[in-house]
């Protein structure tokens, strides 16, 4: 029996790939690893034939064309024969004790559709880390629903590295991330809640997110230039599930996600602010009018919210008061 499934998607990544598989690997039998090689130019898909050669119980390496971080997902959900699924990014890494107490609770009769753990900012270069939990808003350690959640506060909110799905939920939500494109690991965090039953939360900082690299697709400047994949992200999942028959049966994750599209918003709005230019005015302009055109009941749910709403405040003035809030939050959240 595979308890979890790890994919590990991985492009040029053979210069750090290694500390995150040979983390993963001290779940022996109980766990599986799918390290996905998309189409890379180095010695990734060599370094993974390697694990797979010296653990082919455990280890599969999987050698495709390029399709980006999303299409890596895809074909690791695909391949999966685990319990459970999880998606560990090639540069991050999972902590060992955490990870002793996942597994052994994971191989429990409790089978929750969601387990949520604790992530950590660790900009391991700098010495520093700062762990992101739950502990205010989620039940701790025993099985909940969406209607038993509290409230989260501005820097909290699920993401795919705080997440294990249970595979078949997964599978049944349909969930298909777009290729070639970034960001998408919030789609991966939102379409399928409204599938999940039943919750557990493990107080544990199990997932270290790896913050430092020039490279990175959070890195501001990077995010910047690719501000038009993250404005399709946002459309896409402001239109994925209908938050109407979400309420209808849980109230306070139709409140979550509405939220979650929120923050969204704001991220897409701040960065365009910054890039400082007519063209980037223009795009925060057309995704709010996109968003008022598909949905005016969730554009004006967004407008009037405090996140999404104090980022698209009118003038000059109210450019520079977004601007200076995003640069106190990111000095106090530290995340990036």
């Amino acid at each position: 029996m595979k308890y979890i499934t790890f994919v590990v998607p991985c492009y040029n990544s053979e210069s750090y790939m290694r500390r995150c598989v040979d983390s993963l690997l001290s779940g022996g039998e109980d766990v599986e690893i799918i390290i996905v090689n998309d189409g890379s130019s180095d010695r990734t898909g060599e370094i993974a034939e390697e694990y797979q050669s010296k653990y082919p119980t455990i280890v599969r390496a999987v050698q495709k064309g390029n399709g980006g971080h999303g299409s890596g997902v895809n074909t690791g959900l695909s391949l999966a024969g685990g319990k459970y699924f999880k998606v560990v990014d090639s540069d991050d890494w999972v902590d060992q004790a955490a990870y002793r107490k996942v597994l052994k609770f994971l191989k429990s009769s409790c089978e929750p559709d969601l387990l949520i753990c604790n992530y950590v900012y660790n900009h391991l270069d700098e010495g520093r880390a700062k762990s992101m939990g739950y502990q205010n808003v989620l039940p701790e350690n025993t099985l909940f629903t969406w209607n038993e959640i509290g409230h989260f506060s501005p820097s909290q909110y699920l993401i795919m590295h705080a997440m294990i799905y249970k595979t078949s939920v997964l599978k049944k939500s349909g969930v298909v991330l777009p290729e070639h494109t970034f960001y998408v690991d919030n789609i991966f965090a939102y379409q399928p809640l409204p599938l999940v039953e039943s919750v557990y939360y493990m107080n544990v900082d199990l997932y270290q997110y790896y913050l430092g690299r020039e490279d990175q697709s959070v890195n501001e400047k990077v995010l910047m230039s690719r501000i038009d994949q993250q404005i399709k992200v946002t459309k896409i999942v402001a239109a994925c599930v209908d938050l109407e028959k979400v309420k209808e049966k849980y109230p306070k994750l139709a409140l979550y996600m509405c939220r979650n599209i929120s923050i969204m918003m704001a991220i897409s709005s701040i960065h365009l602010l910054l890039i400082q230019n007519d063209e980037a005015i223009s795009k925060r302009r057309k995704l709010w009018e996109d968003i008022k055109e598909e949905d005016k009941k969730l554009y004006y749910r967004l407008k009037y919210t405090k996140l999404s709403g104090l980022t698209y405040l009118p003038s000059r003035i109210g450019s520079k008061i977004t601007v200076g809030g995003y640069r106190i939050a990111k000095k106090i959240y530290q995340f990036q």
